[in-house]
């Protein structure tokens, strides 16, 4: 392959490094495994002695540097509530909310009296529906039960203007795969998913459960059977089928659409169907099915959503499964943690607001525009020198990089939860139903309204970042601008092997093979040529061939379809912010720019940096589980996987041929 000469002169970069103190490598020498050869395993000689230092516990199915962070938030964040939650506030206040349900959440012995009453009501409505002609309103005043989710977002085809989009649901272990896989593992899921369902339906004191049982899991293998699969569901093309409500009422006409949106409260003339067959057939199934059987679903989809919100032995029954068989897990997370991760999602950006007061100072803010400014330029680039593609569609690309909108820390206005009521008074699970209905009431209430781009899809306090396609933005929580991920202590080899990373990340997810089919302006329109796009599907083939020869478990691989779009994220990431970093490393000084630091060049430490972020303990379970609903690879594979494929690793660590890492260069994922 021709060596690409990338001049500094074309463009100016912002130095990140801070000049008025010597900083550190950030590089945590304790974290390396200096028994592993890096040249053969990166990910145990980088990882291996946090692994070692940070084994699992019976509370985690799979514990990370993500986890250890969100850990660290979640008890800053307990803190704050705890604070509150001890005093007497005034009603309707928002430290009255967050206080009365932390507090709420924290209350075992209130909801082990109370007891299956709570739910009561919603199961009563649903034995009393009669006949068929009930169903369509029913299901549209629904907040528990459904064979279909509604939500209101972005229109794909004109994403300036919001528009109710419907997906596929009423399958409760949500992958098809565990309805329908016949390998040992999969049966025995499937096998103690109907112990379990027996066992609820007992707790709730129905008497015929294990014949319930039976009935809720050949309906959900029915809706399964129609669902796409998790690979099918990555087609962004194939997910939009925008429609009047008179084409919809004839696509599946044993619904009454009319009065289905009238109990649910909105007027539309058209919606986005996400997955065509699974509707239809959840359409045939409210016709064809018995309504008693019916009913038994709907009654299974209440008792099985309220298992955390009622008493500690219908808890530990839930956790019996979803924990243990599925993920693995030993004991549940304590209490406290259950209680903060409530209070996050009912009132999410009112703690963000204070979490942000108190944690997220704003000069990160300012180091990380820097970061992203040069990141940004660097894509640009790459992108400018790709040589598989034409300058017709290199325009269209540019366009759509410098028309980013780049989100970091907070929101610039917070929401208002004025709406939402909490009561003390009122049970847990009351108290829920109605932050759910406010949740539904604050998504519909943008039906047939413009997109409001300065909207948060994540709350300040999440450890996590996104881009997202309608919006053409990238967003960066204060909660994730935090070790290992950013250190503002740290040189620039730690910060662009780290979140550097990250921010390439998820900049390339405007390129990936999701991401490529939505303009500048995050609409779905096609903006490639032919031959352009027919270069870009050969050369993610090679990435998707190269993860599925992996193998995750004694014959189990990866699979390299459905992680596609984050492993080329991962590898645009990588890409693009070695050469910010590289071109920023230009404008210091050569004595700088060449140091060796704890023992490793500046180079190296941007690869140990990158391989920190996934360090981690996995169980075995949770392995097979990720594998079949994950579509980000596995934390080993996002650095032993990525890496080989990325030329710059070979030679920062002298990786040749002799290495069970090494791959050819012509056999090399090259993309962004």
């Amino acid at each position: 392959m021709k060596k690409i000469i990338f001049t500094l002169a074309a463009f100016a970069f912002m130095t990140t490094a801070c000049t008025t103190k010597q900083q550190t490598t950030g590089i945590d020498l304790a974290n390396l495994d200096t028994t592993a050869v890096p040249q053969n395993d990166f990910y145990q000689f980088a990882c291996g002695g946090w692994m070692a230092a940070n084994p699992l516990t019976p509370e985690y199915s799979r514990f990370g540097s993500f986890d250890k962070l969100g850990l660290n938030n979640l008890e800053q964040v307990n803190g704050l509530i705890q604070e509150i939650a001890a005093k007497k506030h005034p009603q309707g206040s928002i430290a009255q909310k967050i206080g009365d349900m932390y507090n709420l959440a924290m209350d075992t012995a209130r909801r082990d009296q109370e007891g299956i009453e709570p739910v009561r009501n919603t199961l009563a409505e649903i034995a009393g529906i009669e006949d068929r002609a009930q169903l369509s309103k029913a299901l549209g005043a629904a907040m528990d039960y459904s064979l279909w989710a509604m939500y209101v977002d972005a229109d794909a085809m004109n994403s300036a203007m919001n528009i109710m989009n419907e997906y596929q649901s009423g399958f409760s272990l949500g992958e098809k795969e565990y309805y329908l896989d016949e390998d040992e593992q999969t049966v025995a899921i499937r096998n103690a998913y109907v112990a379990y369902i027996e066992k609820l339906f007992g707790l709730f004191g129905f008497e015929d459960g294990a014949e319930k049982a039976q009935t809720v899991l050949r309906m959900e293998t029915r809706l399964a059977k129609a669902a796409y699969s998790n690979v099918e569901l990555r087609d962004p093309i194939a997910n939009y089928n925008k429609m009047s409500i008179a084409e919809l009422q004839e696509l599946v006409p044993q619904v009454n659409w009319t009065e289905y949106f009238e109990a649910l409260g909105v007027t539309l003339d058209s919606i986005s169907i996400g997955q065509i067959p699974h509707l239809q057939e959840a359409g045939r199934m409210l016709a064809d099915e018995p309504l008693e059987d019916l009913k038994t679903l709907f009654t299974w989809q209440v008792i099985d959503g309220a298992t955390s919100y009622l008493t500690s032995e219908i808890y530990q029954a839930s956790f019996d499964f979803y924990g243990k068989v599925i993920s693995g897990r030993e004991e549940p997370s304590p209490l406290w943690k259950r209680a903060v991760g409530i209070v996050n999602g009912t009132l999410g950006e009112a703690v963000g607001q204070m979490y942000v007061a108190k944690y997220f100072p704003e000069e990160n803010k300012a180091r990380m525009l820097a970061l992203v400014n040069n990141l940004q330029k660097a894509l640009g680039i790459r992108i400018e020198n790709l040589e598989w593609m034409s300058e017709e569609t290199k325009a269209k690309a540019l366009e759509k990089l410098n028309a980013f909108t780049i989100k970091i820390g907070y929101p610039d206005t917070w929401r208002d939860y004025t709406a939402l009521e909490v009561n003390a008074k009122d049970t847990y699970y009351a108290n829920l139903q109605r932050a759910a209905k406010f949740e539904q009431e604050y998504s519909l209430s943008y039906l047939g309204k413009p997109v409001d781009k300065t909207k948060w899809y994540m709350t300040p306090q999440t450890v996590n970042a996104y881009y997202n396609p309608s919006s053409n933005e990238i967003c960066f929580p204060a909660g994730i601008l935090q070790y290992p991920f950013f250190d503002m202590n740290a040189d620039d080899a730690f910060n662009y092997g780290a979140i550097g990373v990250v921010i390439g990340h998820e900049m390339t997810h405007g390129f990936d093979d999701q991401g490529c089919h939505f303009d500048k302006d995050g609409n779905m329109i096609n903006w490639w040529t032919e031959e352009d796009k027919k270069a870009f599907d050969e050369r993610t083939k090679v990435m998707e061939e190269a993860f599925n020869r992996i193998e995750v478990a004694p014959g189990v691989h990866a699979n390299g379809a459905f992680t596609l779009g984050e492993n080329i994220a991962d590898h645009g990431g990588l890409q693009v912010s070695y050469l910010a970093f590289c071109l920023n490393e230009e404008a210091k000084p050569e004595a700088e720019r060449l140091q060796t630091r704890d023992g490793f060049t500046p180079a190296q430490r941007f690869f140990l940096a990158y391989a920190n972020v996934w360090a981690g303990n996995i169980r075995p379970e949770e392995i097979l589980n990720r594998t079949k609903s994950d579509p980000h690879s596995l934390g080993r594979w996002r650095v032993n996987g990525a890496l080989p494929q990325i030329n710059a690793w070979y030679d920062a660590w002298n990786v040749t041929e002799e290495s069970p890492m090494y791959i050819a260069p012509e056999e090399r994922v090259s993309i962004w």
